[in-house]
């Protein structure tokens, strides 16, 4: 016997009103002149558009080579307006910068934590100034990223002494130095005794629920999409795991602190949760930082600090091991500037000018984030096009690194176009920003950069290496998946044989 639901009947009348109300918006801005762009359907715009074998940064960055530079997305009800070349960012970032200084927020973002408890989210504005005044000067400043130099260099120790006893068997290098990442990471925001991989659990669980774009951030104002695609109870049941385990991080904390005496170290001592409960107690702030805004802050530290730096230092590797040349290059200078010194100081790092020029070479050919997302505060005009409010724009970061037009030989692994470039990562430069521009340009640069090259430099050091199975460079699968960052597709195996030159 069939059951009549009351949403077969509810649904299709939303989607009859929603779809008069799109019309007559759609008359509304007839007169405005948007960006060039493929022909709309009723309703879902250019999603089909959208659906592609390719990647989304490929596929998008193919879209402008019928578009243009600048074209523009409808997407249900949202506004995408993707901007490929280095010249026409500059230009937007330069005239309209503070009218993009702020990130979207789509509605599964919104389901997993209030917006204005967030760091990345936050409307731009006063609290927002202060609370990226409090991660650049008291979380990820130099003086702090340098406090946690022992944690790095005893975690990066164990790695070598695991690699070392691999035996020379295949070895999943993805697996290790993500490993390895994590646990500093999770050492610098909670402290030496507390366990991270529950946490970490759930950070991936949230991850993935709000990876991508589902049909509920497609139609934000059908709010009903929520509750009938399921999306509300999944993001919910998530919220609340990821706010058990933060409250359990915090009290233990508070209970620490209150046991605490005053010494000269404390610093020193300080994880990213001490930090920011010592700000909360001092009231210094011109708002009240809540527990819920230390919880928020801490999710979107270590969210955005685990998968970019290990998948840079994963790259990077990937590359090496692909271009011989370049791994007997990084390895001659690493063992020249380190040789007989062990234990590794960070303050031996300092003139290994090739390395650093693998990693920036490894952010321009594989930028963690290619899509850098903001929104219009208000409507503004780009190169005599129409930028309606509320506009997704997508500056296409890895579309930048791979421009001919600033890149010789732009899809070649060459770290020897850095030796002599005063190009670098922190902004300035707009066909090289793998970490963000502007006013939202990422605060951890320094924590990120430093934790990848001491992993690098030990692994070059202590370690030959080569692909397994008789496998050639040639032969390495270099195929690209996209997640929250863009990842290899297949984990990286490699073989390490010590090299008898490492303890001279």
């Amino acid at each position: 016997m069939l059951r009549f639901s009351p949403f077969a009947f509810l649904l299709p009348c939303l989607l009859f009103l929603f779809m008069l109300i799109k019309i007559f918006r759609a008359k509304s801005s007839n007169t405005l002149k948007l960006p060039p762009g493929p022909k709309k359907l009723p309703i879902i715009g250019n999603l089909p558009q959208l659906i592609s074998p390719e990647l989304p940064h490929h596929h998008l960055n193919n879209l402008a080579k019928t578009y243009g530079p600048i074209y523009h997305l409808k997407v249900g009800e949202l506004m995408l307006v993707v901007l490929t070349t280095p010249e026409i960012a500059e230009e937007v970032l330069k005239t309209h910068e503070i009218n993009f200084a702020q990130k979207p927020l789509f509605p599964s973002l919104e389901m997993m934590f209030d917006p204005c408890s967030s760091f990345m989210y936050a409307p731009y504005g006063e609290q927002w100034r202060q609370l990226r005044k409090i991660s650049v000067l008291e979380l990820l400043s130099v003086k702090r990223v340098r406090s946690f130099q022992s944690i790095r260099e005893d975690e990066m120790s164990n790695l070598v002494q695991f690699v070392r006893s691999s035996q020379g068997c295949p070895l999943n290098l993805t697996n290790k130095i993500s490993s390895c990442l994590n646990a500093i990471i999770s050492k610098a925001a909670f402290g030496e005794s507390y366990k991270c991989q529950e946490y970490l659990s759930a950070l991936k669980d949230a991850i993935q629920q709000v990876g991508g774009l589902s049909i509920v951030d497609v139609f934000p104002s059908l709010r009903i999409l929520r509750y009938i695609s399921g999306r509300k109870w999944r993001l919910d049941s998530v919220r609340r795991r990821c706010d058990q385990i933060s409250n359990h991080i915090l009290n233990d904390h508070k209970r620490q602190r209150e046991n605490l005496s005053t010494q000269e170290d404390s610093f020193v001592k300080e994880d990213f949760v001490d930090v920011l409960l010592r700000i909360q107690e001092s009231n210094e702030l011109g708002f009240h930082l809540t527990d819920d805004h230390i919880k928020t802050i801490i999710l979107e530290f270590y969210g955005g600090g685990t998968d970019t730096s290990s998948v840079t230092a994963e790259w990077a590797m990937s590359e090496l091991l692909k271009n011989p040349q370049a791994m007997a290059k990084a390895q001659a200078e690493v063992r020249m500037a380190l040789k007989g010194k062990d234990p590794v100081q960070e303050s031996d790092l300092e003139d290994l000018k090739y390395l650093k020029s693998v990693i920036k070479e490894t952010l321009r050919l594989h930028p963690p984030v290619p899509l850098v997302p903001r929104e219009a505060r208000k409507a503004c005009k780009i190169r005599g096009y129409d930028i309606p409010v509320k506009s997704r724009v997508l500056i296409h970061a890895g579309a930048f690194g791979r421009d001919p037009n600033h890149w010789e030989d732009p899809e070649k692994f060459v770290p020897e176009r850095f030796l002599e470039s005063s190009v670098d990562f922190i902004g300035k430069h707009y066909h090289f920003v793998p970490f963000g521009f502007g006013r939202r340009v990422c605060p951890g640069i320094a924590f990120a950069v430093a934790n990848i090259e001491l992993l690098l430099a030990l692994l070059l050091y202590h370690f030959d290496w080569a692909l397994p199975n008789g496998q050639t460079p040639e032969e390495l699968d270099m195929t690209e998946a996209f997640a929250a960052t863009v990842t290899r597709k297949s984990d990286l195996y490699a073989v390490a044989t010590p090299h008898h030159h490492a303890h001279a």
